[in-house]
């Protein structure tokens, strides 16, 4: 049993496993990265129901357990060949699963160093855990002296497939200390390059709209400075970190970094590596309540921003219930309040399907402006970034022409045209203010009035109720098309209780099946809302 010829074959059979299995976990490592390399996080979303994690796994193991039976039996008469005979389906249904699987993820994977450790240390947890198994199976053979178990004594072996997500959360597990020393020493670095850059620092947090906001504040202070503004949601130490690597900021007169938060602390850990000299923070809702545990959490998360920036700096506040619960004036910062109350608003919003006009009221100064953004939303996230460029010297007529060329923000109300049919691409609208103001711009529109959603999560205790709120605000359109098993049932409860048409809504397992119901739907004219098209750690 332990002839270096054993030896030599044990070795063989684990190193093709290791090579081999980790092949069907590629969406499940996609899966990892998007909840943060939180291993809590992934187990939820992979015993979450409609995702069928461990049943595919189970399937595959099942189908090779079988196999490698009847395979071992039918050739027991090759003798010792039999037993390596009956490995056969391994490759065979692995090559199978990877085929069948081969939907993409809608957050492509990212092959950054920590994927490919963490892929990499799965190897070798697999190797572990087959090698493990061949020494056991192959002792219980040779002490049990029975030739049938020695032709089966590799079946066992159709067990791993099963015990691969556990087997990445392990080699995650393994890789967390490495990676999160290796982030505080580029955090830290990026942190010295920060303190010691001339430009003026401006966070920016909320519940919603801090990329829209920090976009809007970017085009129009560019009519007058040289502005460089963290990419897309790069809202994390490690993402302002690896912002701003490449980037010379002596060469900018102001820098806008967008902060991020799921806990208690996590903006005052943003602030700690920009240190501000202004901030702004668009609005406070109920978003992320799962992870900060209650709306009160959220109020003083988000307020820590006020605790972060440098004393006599100023402070743009989206004015609303929640927001009015801080007071930047304890921090010694000059508060400006944008909203009805304050002396920055968007006052008189007009919407249309064309764009949106409102008066724009700037500390006692007005101008009638123009946008070719969508909804009364836009004209006050446009009213917050216009606070910050008159404080900044701008004039009221750069404001306006620095507004009239705004661009619209990628997967926030997007709109475009396909074969004449007017979508509105709101993939990254995942709270309940940008929600209700969405389907209010959709029925801005002529035609037929579709919505495609998942419903909203990371709201703990309140996802129920809110999701039954945005039901309740699709009533009335021509379809509603619910995606997957999340949270449905609460948006179509919530949707029949405010007496839509039962006969219009729709539940499709994927946005695939919805993009197949549509295809056959949607004629010229009509207008399809894509709204909060959730990333696959949601789904």
């Amino acid at each position: 049993m332990f002839t270096l010829e054993s030896i030599a074959e044990y070795a063989v059979i684990s190193i093709a496993l290791a090579l081999l299995l980790p092949l069907c976990t590629f969406k499940m490592l996609g899966a990892l990265q998007q909840a943060g390399y939180d291993g809590k996080r992934f187990a939820k979303w992979s015993v979450r129901k409609g995702n069928m994690v461990y049943s595919r796994y189970i399937l595959l193991a099942f189908l090779v357990a079988l196999s490698s039976a009847v395979l071992a039996v039918v050739f027991s008469f090759t003798g010792m060949w039999a037993a390596y005979i009956s490995l056969l389906p391994f490759p065979v249904f692995v090559a199978v699963y990877c085929r069948a699987d081969k939907r993409a993820l809608k957050v492509p994977l990212v092959y950054t160093g920590r994927a490919q450790r963490v892929y990499a240390l799965e190897c070798v947890c697999v190797f572990v855990a087959a090698a493990l198994l061949t020494l056991g199976v192959n002792a219980a053979s040779y002490y049990a002296e029975a030739e049938i178990l020695s032709h089966l004594r590799y079946l066992p072996l159709a067990v791993l497939p099963i015990l691969l997500p556990l087997l990445l959360r392990l080699a995650n597990a393994i890789d967390a200390p490495f990676s999160e020393a290796k982030n505080r020493k580029y955090v830290a670095a990026a942190r010295e390059k920060l303190q010691a850059a001339k430009c003026v620092k401006i966070g920016i947090t909320g519940s919603f709209a801090k990329t829209s906001v920090k976009n809007f504040a970017a085009a129009l202070l560019s009519e007058k400075y040289r502005v460089f503004a963290t990419p897309g949601s790069y809202n994390t130490p490690v993402g302002i970190a690896k912002a701003i690597e490449n980037a010379d900021l002596n060469e900018y007169d102001v820098f806008l970094a967008e902060m991020g938060a799921r806990r208690k602390g996590d903006v005052g850990e943003l602030c700690g590596l920009v240190a501000p000299d202004h901030c702004v923070i668009t609005g406070i809702c109920p978003q992320h309540v799962e992870t900060f545990g209650s709306l009160e959490n959220v109020i003083a998360a988000k307020g820590e921003i006020l605790a972060g920036t440098k004393e006599g700096g100023y402070a743009f506040i989206g004015d609303d219930e929640n927001t009015r619960k801080l007071h930047a004036s304890a921090a010694k910062l000059v508060e400006v309040r944008v909203g009805e109350e304050g002396g920055y608003a968007a006052r008189g919003v007009q919407c249309s399907a064309e764009g949106t006009r409102f008066m724009l009221s700037l500390g006692g100064e007005e101008i009638a402006v123009h946008t070719k953004l969508l909804g009364a939303h836009n004209a006050r996230n446009i009213a917050l970034a216009a606070a910050i460029a008159h404080k900044f010297g701008l004039t009221k007529e750069q404001i306006a022409a620095g507004i009239g060329k705004l661009e619209y923000v990628p997967h926030r109300l997007q709109p475009f045209e396909a074969n004449g049919v007017t979508v509105l691409d709101d993939a990254y609208n995942a709270n309940v203010v940008g929600a209700a103001e969405a389907v209010d711009v959709l029925r801005l529109f002529g035609g037929k009035k579709y919505v495609v959603t998942p419903g909203i999560v990371e709201l703990g205790i309140l996802e129920e109720d809110a999701n039954f709120a945005l039901g309740e605000k699709l009533a009335g359109l021509d379809a509603v098309v619910l995606v997957g098993a999340t949270l449905v049932l609460a948006v179509k409860r919530g949707y029949i209780a405010a007496g839509g048409d039962a006969e219009k809504l729709t539940v499709v397992p994927d946005l695939a099946a919805a993009q197949k119901y549509l295809s056959e739907k949607l004629c010229k004219g009509d207008a399809v809302l894509f709204l909060n098209d959730l990333p696959d750690i949601y789904n």
